[in-house]
């Protein structure tokens, strides 16, 4: 009986050598019975991907205050996407290309100050329109004092 209140998306895109398929079921029911505040939905949400010959497959769970009136299987899913274009644009980007995971800065001030820096300095170059953030740094670093200029009286051209 409660499997009439699962409600379903999926989704299927490709590019890039590779298909991904998404699939989310949602229910309230879960609601009831659970001690969250706040809890509007529990979510499955399933992702394969084909790469070639390869298959990978990931199961994760989430939780939602959005009730299904208010957001139902197909706009969950637009938001879990959401949440990884995210990711990969700023978390990679601070990871990979910044190396934040590699700084050694462990005092929680300093390491909070450092990301904030790191933070404008994204915004800096997207706002230079830098879509790739190597490339920007690489320019920055041969044009240091256009950089201080900027940086110093607020002028992005």
């Amino acid at each position: 009986m409660w499997q009439r209140e699962v409600r379903t998306a999926r989704s299927v895109d490709k590019g890039h050598g590779r298909v991904e398929v998404r699939s989310l079921e949602a229910t309230e029911r879960l609601s009831g019975y659970l001690d969250w505040p706040g809890l509007g939905q529990v979510c499955r949400i399933r992702r394969e991907r084909k790469v070639g010959a390869q298959r990978s497959s990931e199961t994760v769970y989430a939780i939602t205050s959005f009730e299904a009136e208010r957001a139902g299987p197909v706009r969950l899913l637009q938001i879990s996407r959401r949440h990884w274009a995210i990711e990969n644009r700023l978390h990679c980007v601070r990871d990979l290309t910044l190396e934040e995971d590699r700084c050694r800065v462990r005092a929680p001030a300093a390491a909070q100050a450092l990301a904030a820096l790191r933070n404008a300095a994204l915004t800096v170059l997207r706002r230079l329109g830098f879509g790739n953030i190597r490339a920007g740094l690489e320019h920055c670093s041969a044009q240091r004092q256009k950089l201080i200029h900027i940086v110093r009286h607020g002028i992005i051209e």
